[in-house]
């Protein structure tokens, strides 16, 4: 190879790797503004409040009492809040701070603090999975309305974006329109289906499916399943019996279970992971609707109490809406930075 051909591919490389940093770049901030956009319903009723509430106050009982408050219109939840209280109190007395502003500084960093050290930290960023757990099996569960369908063909399209081949079955065979909606979104994806006819076993659509992921040698399965009234013994009894189908022929699986809660419903969305949770070892959640809700304070609680990791957020109703939940880019986007610019902290 000649000097110039040296040359020239020292360039190209060099060229390379900035537009490769540019790209990276370019992609956190969408990420970060995706954030933005859908905490700001939450970012007004909750740190925009709390600004104009420190202004000028000092720090005594009926200022706590107002903070508090506020941290329950985000559904914080009362536990989670009644901990970050008493977490404040005795920073405030041990520092011997006076100023009442700076509150709002430490209840960034403890809620910060709440998400980094709960598995919400843990997340797939990448849409990477273990090579040696081929086919990558996937269970969605959740209520009617959540979401789920959405979810689903957004992970598919993710995944199928990541250079996996991917496929859906359709076990949630009791609603007449639950095969035609997943059938649009597996479509949209370009992954494949597999269905039978209303009413049929949910349990032979999961053996199906992951028969065929065996044989077709699919790096991905994701089950659709019916969405189970929590306080339904009989329905959460079929999510068990899905669970063993899928053991049959796979017996670490599945791989992971995500439970589909609507942000909308604040506490009660707790309360349904709270019975999932009996039957079923959820490995992650996902928050749907957060752009469409003042309570995305919610996902605290869920770390802090349930201690389950919040692995995707919906923010919108495109395929690129379904974002991988970033503690850091959460409290970023719903305190923002102390100079009122837009900034992305690092972990």
């Amino acid at each position: 190879m000649g000097f110039f051909d040296k040359f020239k591919k020292k360039v190209n490389e060099k060229v390379e790797k900035v537009v490769e940093k540019t790209t990276e770049s370019v992609s956190e901030v969408f990420k970060f503004n995706k954030f933005k956009e859908g905490l700001n319903k939450t970012k007004k009723n909750f740190s925009d409040k709390l600004k104009s509430l420190l202004g000028g106050r000092k720090i005594d009982a009926e200022l706590l009492e107002d903070i508090e408050a506020i941290m329950l219109t985000a559904d914080i939840g009362i536990h989670t809040t009644e901990s970050i209280i008493e977490t404040i109190k005795e920073k405030v007395k041990q520092n011997n701070i006076e100023d009442a502003e700076i509150i709002y500084s430490l209840l960034k960093e403890e809620i910060h603090n709440i998400l980094v050290t709960s598995p919400s930290s843990e997340n797939d960023r990448i849409y990477a999975i273990d090579e040696n757990k081929k086919p990558y099996t996937i269970m969605v569960i959740g209520v009617n309305g959540v979401g789920k369908t959405t979810t689903i063909g957004k992970l598919a399209h993710n995944y199928k974006s990541k250079g996996y081949n991917v496929i859906i079955g359709a076990a949630d065979t009791f609603r007449a329109a639950a095969n035609e909606q997943l059938s649009i979104w597996a479509n949209r994806a370009n992954v494949d289906l597999i269905q039978q006819s209303q009413g049929a076993d949910p349990g032979a659509v999961v053996y199906d499916t992951i028969n065929s992921a065996i044989s077709k040698k699919k790096d991905i399965v994701i089950i659709d399943t019916a969405g189970r009234l929590h306080n339904k013994g009989g329905l959460m009894s079929e999510l068990e019996k899905l669970t063993r189908v899928t053991k049959k022929l796979k017996p670490d699986g599945p791989d992971e279970v995500y439970l589909v809660l609507d942000a909308t419903t604040g506490q009660n969305a707790i309360q349904q992971a709270k019975e999932f949770m009996k039957v079923s070892t959820i490995t992650g959640i996902v928050l749907t609707k957060l752009d469409g809700t003042a309570k995305g304070g919610v996902v605290i609680p869920i770390a802090a109490e349930l201690k389950l990791p919040v692995r995707y957020i919906g923010v919108g109703e495109q395929m690129n809406d379904l974002q991988v939940f970033d503690p850091t880019y959460f409290v970023e986007a719903l305190f923002g930075s102390e100079s009122g610019e837009d900034t992305v902290l690092e972990d």
